[in-house]
């Protein structure tokens, strides 16, 4: 397995679920050299729905399903759990896989800097923010999102099957 592979477990901060039961995983480099190649290889492994664009620069998740996330240029930093979360420095050819939950911002990025997302089967993501009102909800579709068969990035093999428990 590539050592370039990081694992996160992020705990509930009160305002971020985040995501109790699976962590984030960061595979540094993996396209480093063929960040063109991003989008084609997250649909092969079922992860569509796909879209290049920045992340926002505001505290968000997903309660419906899990992203993924691969540079395909520039640099970032993000801030991933809610604000005492992980400060990540993100470049090209990098992925990070969000379990739903897992709340994401950026910070600060080169004026270049573009990221290639998808979901599991194409899923359409739900946007939440920081709202009491909907955590009950929110805890409970996170809950209850599934693992998905593939990788985003290595397919039938890989980290998230092994660490995600697939």
């Amino acid at each position: 397995m590539n050592s370039g592979i990081q694992t996160i477990m992020l705990d509930d901060d009160g305002q971020i679920p985040n995501n109790q039961g699976l962590p984030v995983i960061i595979y540094k480099a993996v396209f480093k050299e063929q960040p063109d190649e991003i989008e084609a290889a997250f649909n092969r492994h079922e992860w569509t729905g796909s879209w290049t664009g920045g992340v926002y620069d505001y505290h968000h998740y997903h309660s419906n399903t899990h992203e993924v996330l691969g540079v395909k240029a520039g640099q970032a930093t993000v801030l991933i759990g809610g604000d005492q979360g992980e400060r990540l420095e993100i470049s090209q050819g990098d992925v990070i896989l969000l379990p739903a939950g897992t709340g994401h911002k950026k910070i600060e990025s080169s004026p270049d800097f573009e990221v290639v997302g998808a979901y599991p089967g194409g899923t359409r993501p739900n946007m939440k923010k920081k709202d009491p009102s909907d955590r009950v909800q929110a805890l409970a579709e996170i809950n209850n999102v599934p693992v998905p068969h593939m990788d985003p990035v290595y397919g039938e093999e890989g980290p998230m099957l092994v660490e995600w428990g697939k």
